[in-house]
C-alpha cells in the first residue's frame, strides 16, 4: 500500500475542460521523510514507517529524538506506517533516473501520485459530542403535532417492549457521542497536483477538520 501523510487545508472548487465546476478538498501532502523501514528478515513483514510535520524538540521524548536521530531528521508530528510499501511503484518523470529511497529519504507528493490516480483518504471525522437519534441517526421524528402529539418531533420513540424480554438489545440506535471516529473515503480522483507547494486536490469531501492530519494511499 503506497501512500503518504498530508494536512487538510479546506475546500475550493476547479472547472474541468468541460467547464463543470468540480468540488474538491485542498490537501497539503508530504514532503515526508522515511523514519523506518522494516523488513521481513528482521520484522515479519515489509513497511515503511513516515513522518510528517514538524515537531519541537521540546515536546519530543527522549526515546523518539534518538529513532528520529536515526533517520538524520527534526521530530515529526505525524508518524504513520504503510505495510507493503512498493518503492518499486513510485512515480518516475520521464526521461528521468528513479532516485534510491532508503532511510532518511524525502518522499514527495509527486513521488507516489500523479493527476488522474484513484485514491483512498482516511482520517478522523468531526467530532460533534452528544446528539440526538435525529441527527445521529437520521430518524425522522413525527412531524406531526396533531393528535395529542407534544414535543415528539426529535424523539426517539418506542425503545423496546414490556414485561417480555424486559430489556434493552445491544445496538439500539440511541442518542450518544457523534463523530471523532477513524473514517475511510474510497475511490476519489485527483484532480490536480501543485508540486512546487505540496498540494494535491482531491474531488470530493474527506474526513476531517481543517488542519487535521489525514492519509492518502491507493
Amino acid at each position: 500500500m503506497n501512500g503518504i501523510i498530508g494536512k487538510k487545508i479546506g475546500m475550493t472548487s476547479i472547472f474541468d475542460e468541460s467547464g463543470n465546476n468540480l468540488a474538491c478538498t485542498v490537501v497539503e501532502a508530504g514532503p515526508c521523510v522515511i523514519t523506518q523501514v522494516k523488513s521481513e528478515d528482521t520484522d515479519g513483514y515489509n513497511s515503511l514507517q513516515l513522518g510528517f510535520g514538524e515537531a519541537k524538540v521540546k515536546n519530543t521524548s527522549k526515546a523518539l529524538q534518538g529513532h528520529f536521530d536515526k533517520a538524520s531528521t527534526a521530530p515529526k508530528r505525524k508518524v504513520m506506517e504503510f505495510r507493503d510499501f512498493d518503492l518499486d511503484r513510485l512515480v518516475v518523470a520521464e526521461g528521468a533516473e528513479p532516485a534510491p529511497k532508503s532511510l532518511g529519504s524525502v518522499l514527495t507528493i509527486t513521488d507516489v501520485f500523479q493527476e488522474g490516480d484513484i485514491v483512498n483518504v482516511f482520517g478522523v471525522s468531526k467530532g460533534k459530542g452528544f446528539q440526538g437519534v435525529v441527527k445521529r441517526h437520521n430518524f425522522k421524528g413525527v412531524n406531526d403535532a396533531t393528535h395529542g402529539q407534544h414535543n415528539r418531533q426529535r424523539a426517539p420513540g418506542s425503545i423496546g417492549a414490556a414485561s417480555y424480554p424486559a430489556k434493552v438489545f445491544k445496538g439500539m440506535r440511541m442518542a450518544g457521542r457523534t463523530g471523532g471516529n477513524r473514517t475511510k473515503i474510497t475511490n476519489l480522483e485527483v484532480l490536480k497536483i501543485y508540486p512546487d507547494k505540496n498540494l494535491i486536490l482531491i474531488k470530493g469531501a474527506i474526513p476531517g477538520h481543517k488542519g487535521a492530519f489525514v492519509v492518502i494511499e491507493k
